[in-house]
């Protein structure tokens, strides 16, 4: 199953291809390398140095090892930040988007189907103040559509800037009363199944490898089975979870396999890839997802 990003008038990918896409945050069109744009781009070269405002230029062995080697934006000077709105129901963000040494502008657009997930799930509750946790939160878009659904939200991650990007982004969309923990995802998972601490919503968006506040290490393959079964118990009845993963390792499949053997009881699930459009029609896969609403 592709699920297609929304429209959403304020970002567009505009073409991709030759390991590289083109895209408009607001205001500012971006370009970026893009390792699974594998194909030509429909826009010639021209076209699309006329049309970026800044591009990307990795450091060496990006796109060879896979790695996002840290780099440097060429061309027009652009704010330090500037906001993104997006919009679902009763849902208004404001995103801020930045440049940043990694490619990374802080808004991933092919989450917003997930983001509408989100928010359409704690509606659904239909319980006071439901908790829900964000494991792997960056910059928190997630946490934001789980906060506008009238959620109780647990924001984690392990590093202190982009969980400052978030209480700006909290701020920017005029919201309040998230809970921002700085730690590693896993010990923190690990300390609330001891206390039995139970959850009506977990989104989980891990990164292929990361280190905890102290120094641990995550490693997706070796670590992933663990954190779904501390979901398991962390979820109440009737919850939902999200499962989201980039690692160009994991398929749909696969995210699905793993969500439907741990959680053996469930009353819906849906699984597939997250996809972005271009103007061409060319569609660009990003990331691989699993939900589900759980039957304890």
């Amino acid at each position: 199953m592709l699920t297609l990003s929304p429209a959403w008038n304020r970002y567009e990918l505009i073409d991709c291809g030759g390991f590289e896409k083109l895209e408009r945050f607001g205001d500012f069109v971006l370009r970026r390398p893009e390792p699974k744009a594998i194909w030509a781009k429909s826009m010639k070269e021209e076209e699309w140095r006329r049309l970026a405002d800044t591009a990307f230029v990795a450091g060496a062995g990006f796109g060879k090892s896979g790695k996002e080697d840290s780099g440097t934006w060429t061309g027009r000077k652009l704010p330090d930040r500037w906001a993104v709105p997006y919009r679902y129901k009763g849902m208004q963000m404001n995103l801020n988007a930045a440049l940043t040494s990694f490619k990374h502008v802080g808004i991933f657009p092919e989450q917003a189907p997930n983001w509408n997930y989100v928010y359409d799930s704690v509606r659904a509750l239909n319980i006071d103040s439901p908790r829900v946790l964000n494991l792997f939160a960056y910059t928190g878009a997630a946490s934001l559509a789980a906060r506008a659904a009238g959620a109780d939200v647990v924001h984690l991650d392990s590093v202190r800037q982009v969980v400052s990007w978030a209480r700006d982004n909290m701020e920017s969309s005029r919201m309040d009363g998230i809970r921002w923990v700085i730690e590693d995802a896993l010990r923190f998972a690990q300390r609330e199944a001891r206390r039995k601490r139970l959850y009506d919503g977990i989104i989980l968006d891990p990164p292929a490898y990361g280190h905890g506040v102290d120094g641990e290490k995550w490693k997706l393959d070796e670590n992933l089975l663990e954190m779904m079964e501390l979901c398991r118990a962390l979820l109440a009845d009737n919850a939902f979870l999200v499962l989201n993963l980039y690692s160009n390792g994991f398929s749909a499949l696969i995210a699905d396999t793993l969500a439907a053997s741990v959680f053996r009881k469930y009353k819906e699930k849906t699984f597939g890839e997250l996809v972005l459009c271009d103007r061409f029609g060319k569609k660009l896969p990003l990331s691989v997802f699993s939900r589900l609403r759980i039957k304890n």
